[in-house]
């Protein structure tokens, strides 16, 4: 009798092993494929764009490259937000909206000599609020994030046309202006200061969701919410966080937007949100929630910037770059699928 218990103990002790094996070789496929993936993508893009020679001798040029980090910019401080809130299984259609409200607060406000600091201050105010409404809407009534944000959406650009009057608004030469300026190559660090702060920020988000607790929260909430909530994961209290956070960014987006054209435009950001999300997912987040990255987000900006830039430069129309882009996030989300259903594979004994 005892014989038999040690041996269907000893058989679950294997079995065991085997599962933490099959998750730790999952866990570094997932790894790899999310960090691989996104830069064999950005070399791809880069080379497509380098074989025509009469383009190539200006696309990789460090003038040009200067180009596409600030283009890259606005998207890319977005998609830092964007990335918490999709990691957390969540999704925010309301970015595009908010960036524009954001940059005409700010615009407001320094137009109305509140001064660049309070401006700056407004305008993540702005986003952060939206943020807030939107995560309690979202875990406290528990409806779903695509509804919600798409009535945010529409709220935040009406408030927006609102405050404005409906046009831009002009606001006076300050050091927000020149956030985004391009700067002569002999200065010390020749790109925008825009594109450092983004650096910056990318830091700061990769630190926060990698080493601290409410990190591990987001990836758990994303993975599964209920049995994050039965861990003991306050999961109402961190969504509104994660929005809180990405409305912030947002803000901050919206500053930059209001340097890039050193005006505050309602209409501006139309569909940005769309740029923002595919940057996300070509980076390698997964729309399920869980799997994410701040690099592969910033890869995955750099894409588009480089598909726009070098579309424009060789001559294709728009219409041709919205197919373009759009069959990318495709290809993007069928291999996210692919990659689930390897992870899923991997853990089965």
């Amino acid at each position: 009798m005892s014989d038999g218990v040690s041996a269907g103990v000893s058989n679950a002790s294997v079995e065991k092993r085997k599962r933490i094996q099959n998750g730790s070789r999952a866990n570094m496929f997932s790894g790899l494929s999310n960090t691989l993936g996104p830069s064999l993508g950005l070399v791809f893009v880069i080379g497509l764009f380098c074989v025509d020679s009469d383009v190539r001798h200006y696309f990789l040029t460090g003038e040009n490259f200067k180009i596409i980090f600030t283009q890259s910019v606005i998207v890319s401080i977005a998609a830092l937000g964007m990335t918490m809130v999709i990691i957390s299984g969540g999704i925010d259609l309301s970015a595009g909206a908010a960036i524009a409200l954001s940059s005409v607060v700010g615009a407001i406000a320094l137009a109305h000599d509140v001064g660049p600091v309070g401006a700056v201050f407004g305008a993540l105010a702005v986003g952060g609020l939206l943020g807030f409404v939107n995560g309690a809407v979202i875990s406290g009534l528990k409806m779903m994030p695509f509804i919600v944000t798409l009535g945010t959406m529409g709220i935040a650009r009406g408030v927006a046309l609102w405050v404005s009057g409906s046009q831009t608004v002009s606001v006076p030469d300050t050091w927000v202006n020149k956030l985004m300026e391009q700067r002569v190559p002999e200065k010390l660090f020749p790109l925008p200061i825009g594109v450092w702060l983004t650096i910056g920020m990318a830091v700061v988000v990769a630190l926060l969701m990698r080493q601290t607790v409410f990190g591990r929260y987001i990836f758990a909430m994303g993975g599964n919410e209920l049995a994050a909530r039965l861990s003991g994961v306050r999961v109402r209290f961190h969504k509104i966080c994660v929005y809180v956070c990405a409305g912030v960014l947002f803000g901050l987006a919206g500053v930059m937007q209001l340097s890039r054209l050193t005006q505050g435009d309602p209409s501006a950001a139309n569909g940005l949100e769309l740029d923002i999300i595919a940057a996300v997912v070509i980076g390698g987040a997964s729309l399920n929630g869980g799997i994410g990255s701040v690099a592969g987000t910033l890869i995955g900006a750099l894409i588009m910037a480089v598909l726009r830039t070098g579309s424009s430069e060789i001559g294709w129309p728009t219409y041709v770059q919205q197919i373009i882009i759009g069959g990318v996030i495709i290809v993007a989300v069928g291999l996210d699928k692919v990659r689930r259903g390897r992870f899923a594979r991997h853990l089965s004994p």
